[in-house]
């Protein structure tokens, strides 16, 4: 057997392969989003019995605090990811950077007697930070784009 007869030989099984990787990428691929499908409605689940339960609370405690309302406001924000999510299948990085600043002005709200002034000074400045972080990110979205016809719309402006 010559070079050329092996190669010859080897070349359907070389086409089976390729056949049985792509199926198998294929699967794989199918299950990962079935995973994720899943893992997105668990969280959209424990959110909307979160919720529940703090509204449940609210209306048990006669009152409704500060605190309370950024709570509710921190559950809106990650029913607002799931469904970004779910429409375009990516989660913009603002949302947590909202989800944190809200997060860290809670703590400030919570701990209100037991604030240090460094204390007050850290949080305050991450929320800056956060903030300037979202800026930068929608700078960089509106002037560079990741969507090609995107970038096709802006040099017709």
């Amino acid at each position: 057997m010559t070079y050329e007869s092996d190669l010859q030989q080897s070349k359907p099984q070389m086409k089976y392969e390729s056949v049985l990787q792509k199926s198998i990428k294929n699967q794989l691929d199918y299950l990962a989003g079935l995973a994720e499908l899943v893992g997105l409605l668990v969280i959209g689940i424990a959110t909307a019995l979160a919720m529940g339960h703090q509204i449940w609370k609210m209306a048990g405690s006669g009152g409704v605090t500060l605190t309370d309302l950024l709570l509710m406001f921190l559950y809106l924000e990650v029913f607002a990811m799931v469904r970004q999510y779910l429409k375009s299948g990516q989660l913009p990085v603002r949302f947590p950077l909202y989800i944190a600043m809200v997060s860290i002005a809670r703590d400030l709200i919570l701990r209100a007697g037991e604030n240090t002034e460094l204390h007050l000074i850290a949080a305050a400045g991450a929320i800056v930070l956060l903030a300037l972080g979202v800026l930068l990110i929608r700078y960089g979205q509106s002037r560079y784009p990741s969507n090609p016809e995107d970038r096709r719309g802006e040099a017709a402006h």
